[in-house]
């Protein structure tokens, strides 16, 4: 592929597939199951928390779909999603002991096998190497965000689904916001001028610290180090790429999918300073610049007792778009009011409910994919995700090295941060970025 600026940064058409699964169907279920010759079998990759989530909204997507294979880096955390799967969803999860795979090849094994749809949800750095084995295997394909830690890795997954498209297999993003019932309402108002031109754009995730897995006897200091993989930028791409990405997906959305011009700003560790904590930021504040001069403020901190927010605001020329996440209002002001009148909120559990709207967005994710699968017309989520993923790393350099980053430079970026041939084994550092020093390159 080429990956001139002219061929890369260009509006993406913005569609929201309707899921052709009938309402009234009967989903996942505790009662005796049968395959068939239309069964869907699933494999799941990457057994954690949101793995086996999205095991389960698999299952609940179709009714004749089953779980038939699975795949972990570590054997603990498969046992612990296998069963947790197998209770809630009984014959619907048929994995034996030689389809439960653990290892750092274990995705490959589980490719190939019978699978026709996989699960990928890996920490991030794995993520070019699963998509691209699974686009060879001819596998349709729900791959958790983000998608690289770095632009070798992007332009991986950018190649790998063009030839997905090629091949019409689906490609679904878990960028979830895309598939949010009140953000379908309105962002399409947005695109279509009802604020008039964006002039200015504010995107945030800020919100406290996370989770920390204390070192166990016998591990090595890599099996430490990916059972904490959230602390290192060469597997999770650090918390701008990994989380935060969501708000810059968002702030995307709304600018059509074009791709700005250049990022500058910067961030640093002001709290997470133990060394424990890898070698990732906990915060970042960074100024976007797109081509027809809209400036879009994008900010994302982890930080304990400071005060939360996760939205994006738009001013336009005729009006104004606020979206916050954390109390689910979505508003329009200005020339052409509306207001998304629903009792949608945040739970404790992070995850978004909507006492009107019977299936979320996580689940309405996955009855999209299996229902373009049966109706053999596939979704690729391809161009808008690896676009959205460019910004945020674009925007992590620009932290970084305290530099002005242009946008064609970050994609043309040859400086891998992910280790080749990765064994459990492998002793491997990163020194934290120091702005007005580490280098960009």
């Amino acid at each position: 592929m080429s990956f001139s600026r002219r061929q890369f940064i260009k509006t993406a058409g913005i569609v929201a597939i309707g899921s052709t699964l009938p309402k009234t169907s009967v989903l996942g279920s505790n009662a005796t199951w049968a395959s068939n010759s239309n069964t869907l079998k699933v494999g799941l990759i990457g057994c954690g928390g949101r793995g086996t989530a999205a095991a389960g909204e698999a299952i609940n997507a179709d009714p004749n779909v089953i779980i038939t294979a699975m795949a972990d880096a570590f054997g603990d955390r498969l046992q612990t999603s296998h069963n947790a799967l197998k209770e809630k969803f009984k014959d619907k999860v048929q994995v034996p002991k030689e389809n439960q795979f653990v290892g750092l090849d274990a995705y490959q094994r589980l490719i190939d096998t019978d699978v026709d749809v996989v699960l990928l949800v890996a920490p991030t750095a794995f993520r070019p190497d699963h998509i691209e084995a699974a686009v060879k295997a001819n596998k349709h394909i729900f791959a958790e965000k983000p998608y690289a830690v770095d632009s070798p890795g992007l332009r991986r997954v950018m190649a790998a689904a063009e030839e997905a498209k090629r091949k019409n297999l689906s490609l679904v993003s878990g960028f979830c916001w895309r598939y949010h019932h009140p953000k379908r309402q309105i962002f399409p108002k947005v695109l279509n001028g009802e604020i008039g031109n964006i002039l200015v754009a504010n995107a945030f995730n800020n919100g406290g610290e996370l989770w920390y897995n204390e070192r166990v006897k016998g591990e090595t200091d890599m099996q430490h180090k990916m059972r904490n993989w959230l602390y290192y930028n060469w597997i999770s791409g650090d918390h701008i790429v990994e989380q935060a990405i969501h708000s810059i997906d968002m702030l995307q959305w709304a600018m059509g999918d074009i791709a700005p011009v250049s990022v500058v700003g910067s961030g640093g560790r002001q709290k997470r300073t133990d060394p424990k904590y890898g070698n990732v930021y906990d915060h970042f504040a960074l100024t976007y610049t797109y081509a027809n001069g809209t400036k879009a403020f994008f900010s994302c901190r982890q930080q304990n007792n400071t005060s939360p927010s996760y939205g994006l605001d738009l001013v336009g020329s005729d009006g104004d778009m606020i979206i916050d996440n954390r109390t689910g209002l979505h508003e329009i002001r200005g020339r052409r009011p509306w207001r998304y009148e629903d009792s949608t909120k945040f739970t404790d559990d992070k995850s978004y409910e909507s006492e009107s709207v019977s299936r979320g967005m996580y689940q309405t994710e996955h009855d999209e994919l299996f229902a373009s699968i049966r109706s053999g017309k596939p979704i690729n989520d391809g161009e808008w995700m690896t676009r959205s993923n460019l910004v945020a790393l674009a925007g992590r350099a620009a932290g970084y090295t305290g530099q002005t980053i242009l946008i064609e430079d970050a994609l043309a970026s040859n400086e891998e941060l992910f280790p080749r041939n990765l064994t459990e084994d492998t002793k491997y550092d990163i020194p934290v970025a120091i702005p007005g020093i580490t280098e960009f390159k």
